[in-house]
């Protein structure tokens, strides 16, 4: 291995580490990115632990983490990670699926930690060890690494493994194994890590009770930037932010006039998409008058009284089961089912069973 032996640096290196990788049973699993100035995360820094101990891998010493693939792939051990999604998708067009996953902040949320618990709290609270935060704003691209940028990087594999094995002791005695398998088996999915501009637009808060005309304009907008971020390999945000778009799909103009008029709009995003926004907003053919924008709809007296019973349900359940209430359910599920929708995630799957009756009962 490499002068820093806790950092693989060289092809040959990578090749040995990766046969014994894939004989383990079991892998803790980090990375380090960044994506401040791109639409695509560029990997830094790989961090896995097997019962031999903590180590990195340097993608960017390396010229290929081919290697890797089969030790990440599903007949692989199975990789255990924290919040894990984000790295999924990191990972995915480099080394492919990431699978399977055992996520320590899944399962810790089943045995009643907070839905979201980083990873440091995890093992504080879990293992009572308490682990530095002094490079949490790192710039992991950045070389050479510093023994501290090392340790620090080490710590996020270190106890995972540990992690997992007091994660399912509990799980099993709570009698909660099927909903682990069966949040665990929802990771598995490709298309979740994939984009689809199409839908982009129900990502942006802020637009719900629009007309059909501005929704159809939302929709040729979002679409429109996701796919101008994937070819240029910029942050949405730097083609439009989302305060201007909702701008425009309020306001509608129908000219560059019109659209250099509106206030939020930067004038570098005018000069250079302004003929695109145009036409996005042709393309989504709207009528010549446009009803008045109520983004803020008044609650219905009736529909409120039933979000009310459907949350006194909720908290209830929870605190029955000792899970944080979003858990169970999001504010947002229980409002669905009071405007009458039904394909919710908390209809689907063990949620269905273990609160889902009970509130269909309530409607």
């Amino acid at each position: 291995m490499s002068a820093q032996a806790s950092i693989v640096t060289r092809p040959e290196e990578l090749a040995s580490l990766s046969g014994r990788l894939a004989a383990a049973a079991h892998l803790g699993l980090d990375t380090e990115f960044l994506r401040e100035r791109t639409y695509r995360a560029e990997l830094c820094l790989l961090q896995i632990a097997d019962t031999h101990g903590p180590l990195c891998i340097d993608p960017l010493a390396l010229p290929s983490l081919a290697p890797l693939a089969r030790v990440m792939g599903a007949s692989g051990p199975v990789k255990i990670m924290h919040a894990s999604r984000q790295d999924i998708e990191v990972l995915l067009p480099i080394v492919g699926m990431v699978q399977p996953v055992f996520d320590t902040q899944i399962a810790a949320s089943l045995v009643g930690m907070p839905a979201q618990i980083g990873y440091g709290e995890l093992v504080r609270r879990m293992l009572g060890v308490e682990l530095s935060k002094a490079h949490t704003r790192t710039d992991w691209s950045a070389r050479p690494l510093t023994p501290e940028q090392l340790a620090y990087a080490l710590d996020d594999v270190r106890y995972l493994l540990p992690l997992m094995r007091e994660l399912e002791s509990q799980i099993e005695r709570l009698g909660r194994g099927a909903w682990l398998r069966e949040e665990l088996a929802q990771l598995a999915d490709a298309r979740a890590y994939v984009s689809d501009p199409p839908s982009a637009w129900t990502r942006i808060k802020g637009l719900r009770g629009l007309d059909p005309a501005r929704a159809r304009l939302a929709r040729e907008l979002a679409a429109w930037r996701e796919r101008r971020a994937i070819e240029r390999n910029r942050p949405r945000g730097w083609i439009l932010d989302d305060a201007s778009l909702r701008d425009i799909v309020v306001r509608a103009p129908r000219s560059m006039s019109e659209l250099a008029a509106l206030e939020s709009l930067p004038p570098a995003v005018l000069r250079h998409c302004g003929a695109d926004i145009l036409q996005r907003l042709h393309a989504a053919d709207l009528p010549s008058e446009l009803p008045p924008v109520n983004l803020r709809v008044r609650p219905d007296p009736a529909k409120s009284a039933l979000l009310r019973q459907l949350s006194a349900i909720h908290q209830a359940l929870a605190a029955e089961l000792a899970l944080s209430p979003e858990v169970l359910a999001t504010r947002r599920d229980l409002e669905r089912l009071a405007e009458g929708e039904r394909d919710v995630p908390v209809l689907q799957g063990w949620r269905r069973a273990v609160i889902g009756e009970r509130l269909l009962v309530a409607l």
